[in-house]
């Protein structure tokens, strides 16, 4: 299933997204830090601070950064890799997944208002 939204309708849909997080008492992350929270939930792990500084064109310190900002919010966790020391494994939590359940449906709840 295919969604068509015109430019005005899409930019007004991430406005609407845009403004709910801004009034909302969840926590503030930058476009960065966003992308790299929903590539650890929606793509299949595992995943590591070089995996996601590849997969996001970035350096592994912009990583690293992000994943500090983000760690201390409780959202992901990092740990050794046991099998590879050389390797940061980033890990899903609980206050993470609900954090983009809940960004989840506040896509879905702009979406509804496009259409009202």
């Amino acid at each position: 299933m295919s969604i068509i939204l015109r430019p005005s309708q899409a930019l007004r849909l991430w406005q609407g997204v845009a403004l709910g997080e801004v009034r909302a008492a969840a926590p503030d992350l930058s476009h960065r830090q966003m992308a790299i929270l929903l590539t650890i939930y929606l793509d299949p792990p595992p995943h590591t601070v070089r995996g996601l500084a590849a997969r996001l064109g970035v350096t592994k310190p912009v990583i690293t950064r992000a994943l500090d900002t983000m760690g201390g919010l409780k959202l992901l966790s990092r740990h050794r890799d046991e099998a590879d020391r050389r390797n940061v494994l980033v890990r899903r939590t609980v206050e993470g997944a609900l954090f983009v359940e809940r960004f989840g449906d506040a896509v879905i709840a702009a979406g509804g208002e496009l259409s009202a």
